[in-house]
């Protein structure tokens, strides 16, 4: 489904390109044409909604895991709207009095990697006062995205007024001005980050016990919560420093992969990235089919389909790993 997803996404833009023609230009024996519009035009939209995807969802099934609450996911626990302030802040603060930019763009990333790892930091330093209680850990992070919000909504009346709808577009979460730089910055983040998943896989099934009998079979409980923990934090970090608020895929995608995959570490984070990468993929051939020729964010549709089954989590009765 995912192949089918980003082959269809690459072929498809004001002129349409046939798998055929789609496959022969990434392998380097297509026209030169269609070689220009797949490498420079296409790949990297595509290539981002799917690594951004990945990200989020293998963000989501480590927070869940490491926190064991079901509702934990990067736009649930402020990690999004962290991104956002610092990207404001980075708007607000390098632009001059003619509205524009004193440094280069390309430190945008940085300051909303900077911004979410900030609340992220605060939310579980707010909540690992309350380990034994993971329904505080979400409530410290709703409330701490609401302050994100209003302060975003703050920076947006006193900013600069000629970036405001680029933000906008860029809050909802957005791959519509993605470059080949972004898809090697999240690619980079999610190929360090493997070597560190293969070696939790074992540990994260073991942490799905209660922390007395986890630490009963030898497993350093803190440790292993510590480095999943920041491992979430990097690749959520990652993926909305260049893709945006892409919200609720952390959520959907774990869950389903439970579901598809069963409940043991490895199979579902494997599950996890691939879902999530054809969410994002499929939210974004979806609003292109269906709005052209206006860019609407890829967020919108991941925030309709996610804030349903949000509600439907919270008034579920019993434990939904059961």
């Amino acid at each position: 489904m995912l192949m089918a997803l980003l082959v269809t996404g690459i072929g498809t833009g004001s002129s349409f390109l046939s798998p055929e023609r789609v496959v022969a230009a990434l392998l380097g024996t297509g026209e030169r044409m269609d070689m220009v519009i797949v490498w420079t035009l296409r790949l990297p939209r595509v290539a981002l909604a799917a690594l951004a995807g990945a990200a989020l969802a293998l963000s989501g099934a480590l927070l869940q895991r490491a926190t064991r609450n079901p509702l934990a996911a990067p736009s649930v626990l402020g990690i999004t709207d962290g991104a956002a302030v610092g990207v404001l802040l980075f708007l607000t603060i390098f632009s001059d009095a003619a509205n524009h930019l004193t440094v280069p763009v390309a430190w945008q990333p940085a300051f909303a990697g900077l911004g979410a790892t900030g609340f992220a930091l605060l939310v579980l330093l707010l909540g690992g006062r309350h380990r034994a209680d993971p329904l505080r850990l979400l409530l410290y992070g709703v409330a701490l995205a609401a302050l994100a919000k209003a302060l975003v909504v703050l920076l947006l009346i006193v900013g600069p007024v000629y970036r405001t709808s680029q933000a906008l577009i860029w809050l909802a979460g957005s791959v519509q001005a993605a470059q080949a730089r972004d898809v090697v910055l999240l690619g980079s983040v999610l190929g360090l980050s493997l070597p560190v998943l293969v070696l939790l896989a074992r540990p994260l099934d073991q942490l799905r016990l209660d922390p007395d009998s986890a630490f009963a079979t030898g497993l350093p409980v803190a440790a292993v919560r510590g480095a999943a923990l920041a491992l979430a934090v990097a690749l959520a970090a990652g993926a909305v420093s260049v893709a945006g608020g892409i919200g609720f895929v952390g959520l959907l995608a774990p869950h389903a992969a439970r579901l598809l995959f069963g409940s043991r570490a490895a199979p579902q984070l494997i599950g996890a990235a691939l879902l999530g990468a054809a969410m994002t993929t499929g939210a974004d051939l979806l609003v292109r089919l269906a709005f052209q020729p206006l860019e609407v964010p890829v967020g919108a549709v991941t925030a309709a389909l996610g804030a349903p089954f949000f509600l439907w989590l919270l008034n579920r009765r019993g434990d939904p790993h059961a």
